[in-house]
């Protein structure tokens, strides 16, 4: 199951029958970052794919890559009649930019308000370019503005003289901010020269501005993907030694295991249940070194995994001079949280259907609202408050594509292997951020292709009425 509801089955089956160009565009009826997804989505839908019945799930996520990289100028749906209506995004991210070409296809007169000299926000900000080049990223992001959005970069709205020119010029406002801020790790000497956060890191990197860490030894402290991104990074920036410190166990990691993998086949040394203790500094304060107190494995908590728990075994020494905290994202909502935007636990509190204020239509979605969560999830987010934006308007407008789905072939599903994603070898990708993934063959696609079981035709989805054409 999809996230953003992207009919997985039918865009299979028209790449299966080379149409390439109608899957991306049956893609893009839900979701404006096909090409974004084809490289970096954490792929959720392949958790629920019936292939699991017989074998393993269908290699959803390279079968799209396999259709962006073989599709011709899919252009963008044509504009409805124009409503007159004006609507304010802010924040030009994944759920921003997703929100404001469904409502600009609908429609609406929409403008990006970004804080950053670029759009994209995180997947411009907090991927490196070895996993998203910036020219793929760009392609989606193109397409999204042509279908008539303006966007205005470098524009911080945190002062209350603009938040009353956007709601007396909109008749609407969807905020989607993003987690940009990075989280304190608690710990004595955590300010000293040297520590860097890695959300800081990429965001620099973001714009060209690339850190110096030739013949330094690098500890990165964090599990997540983030924190494999910037070890990988480092290592590509010329730090002779790169360290990944985590509280808990290799297998509890957030992070996907292939990018743990990855970053351990590049160099990259793992040190498991080792959770940071202090920060040793010199006389002019730079780093010298991180302790870290050893632990073992406890009861599990709330998320299932063993909770760590600190062993009796002395604290140990990493010598370094350069660490890097990856362990989470904040949200920077003092100012929205001051201007009476209700606030929970950090987020923006808002509905189910995105709603905030419905009284000046204020709307907000993302990770403003989640915490850092994942691509296809600010997508699905931007879409739900595109639709209820459009309702709160007054509107019921369709969003749908034409394009005639291949009925399912009669045949067996007999076991078979699943085709995994080829990359460059490590010692060749690992000094430079050049694009370390391979996409299918022609070969390697149809016959993952020829695997998918049409769930939409068959079993559960049957039951449910097949697929949706429109929303």
């Amino acid at each position: 199951m999809c996230p953003a509801g992207v009919d997985v089955p039918g865009y299979i089956s028209l790449l299966k029958a080379g149409r390439y160009d109608d899957a991306v565009r049956l893609i893009r009826k839900d979701n404006p970052f096909p090409t974004v997804c084809a490289l970096i989505c954490e792929h959720p839908c392949e958790g629920r794919c019936r292939r699991m019945l017989v074998d393993a799930p269908v290699n959803i996520r390279g079968l799209k890559r396999y259709a962006v990289d073989h599709c011709g100028e899919v252009p963008v749906p044509a504009k409805m009649d124009d409503t007159g209506k004006k609507i304010a995004v802010i924040g030009g991210g994944p759920s921003g930019l997703s929100a404001a070409y469904f409502l600009s296809i609908m429609g609406h007169k929409v403008t990006i308000f970004e804080k950053r000299a670029q759009l994209g926000g995180m997947l411009r900000y907090g991927i490196p370019n070895y996993r998203l080049p910036r020219e793929r990223l760009q392609w989606d992001i193109d397409a999204i503005l042509s279908t008539g959005v303006e966007c205005k970069l470098n524009c911080d709205i945190s002062s209350p003289e603009a938040i009353a020119e956007i709601r007396d010029n909109y008749d609407a406002t969807y905020i989607s901010i993003g987690s940009h801020n990075a989280k304190e790790i608690g710990i004595p000497g955590e300010y000293a020269k040297g520590v860097i956060p890695a959300v800081e890191m990429l965001r620099g990197i973001g714009d060209d501005a690339m850190p110096n860490f030739e013949n330094k030894t690098v500890v990165v402290i964090g599990g997540g993907n983030v924190a494999m991104d910037v070890a990988r990074t480092a290592k590509r920036l010329g730090a002779t030694e790169v360290s990944i410190v985590y509280r808990r166990r290799k297998e509890d990691m957030t992070a996907l295991p292939e990018e743990v993998d990855g970053a351990i086949a590049e160099g990259c040394s793992l040190f498991q249940l080792k959770a940071p203790s202090r920060i040793e500094t010199d006389k002019s304060g730079n780093v010298r070194a991180l302790w870290v107190k050893p632990q073992i494995v406890g009861q599990a908590d709330r998320s299932g995994r063993p909770r760590p728990v600190d062993a009796s075994e002395n604290e140990e020494k990493l010598p370094c001079q350069i660490i890097i905290s990856a362990i989470g994202q904040a949200t920077d909502i003092q100012f929205f949280e001051d201007y009476g935007i209700p606030v929970f636990r950090g987020n923006i509190k808002a509905g189910k259907n995105s709603v905030v204020d419905a009284n000046h239509g204020t709307y907000a979605g993302g990770d403003c609202v989640t915490g850092p969560s994942t691509v296809i999830n600010a997508v699905a987010a931007g879409k739900v408050a595109a639709a209820n934006i459009d309702s709160y308007l007054g509107f019921n407008h369709v969003i749908e594509v034409n394009v005639d789905i291949p009925l399912p072939e009669i045949t067996d599903f007999i076991p078979g292997g699943r085709i995994e994603m080829r990359e460059r070898y490590a010692k060749q990708r690992g000094s430079d951020f050049d694009e370390i993934e391979y996409g299918m063959t022609f070969e390697e696609a149809m016959h993952e292709a020829s695997r998918c079981m049409r769930c939409d035709y068959h079993g559960f989805g049957s039951f449910r009425g097949g697929r949706h054409t429109k929303w």
